[in-house]
């Protein structure tokens, strides 16, 4: 007759086996390193070329809006209206005077656009413009 041991039925584990999570953190991690660039750059722009460059500002204190060339406005990657637009950056820059508007306009949109949007700003008080361009080399 044979014997079994009680030892060979509750075997404990001592490790854990970390090879499944490390796969998903660098699947996570090539995850984030391709949509990153997606992310910060909302709409495809052509900006034009001229200017210098110039050192960083706060990234709390800038506004970005975007313009496209049909004329859709976004205000830090969300889609607005240009009223809804200036109505948030007055709210903005009320709360904070450190704040101002960068402007992105792609190349081939129309001058109205950009005008209109510095009209109702200036309007509303606010007068603290940065427009985007590619530094010339």
């Amino acid at each position: 007759m044979r014997r079994f041991s009680q030892r060979n039925h509750l075997v404990t584990l001592n490790e854990i086996n970390i090879t499944p999570l490390l796969d998903l953190a660098f699947v996570l991690l090539v995850i984030f390193i391709i949509t990153r660039p997606l992310i910060e750059q909302s709409i495809d722009l052509k900006l034009p070329k001229g200017g210098n460059a110039v050192g960083k500002a706060d990234a709390r204190d800038s506004q970005t809006v975007e313009i496209t060339p049909q004329g859709a406005y976004k205000l830090n990657g969300r889609p607005a209206t240009l009223d809804q637009v200036v109505n948030q950056l007055d709210a903005i820059c009320k709360s904070n005077p450190k704040a101002f508007v960068s402007v992105r306009a792609d190349e081939n949109s129309p001058y109205k656009y950009m005008a209109t949007l510095m009209d109702k700003c200036q309007k509303k008080g606010i007068n603290r413009f940065a427009w985007k361009t590619f530094p010339d080399k």
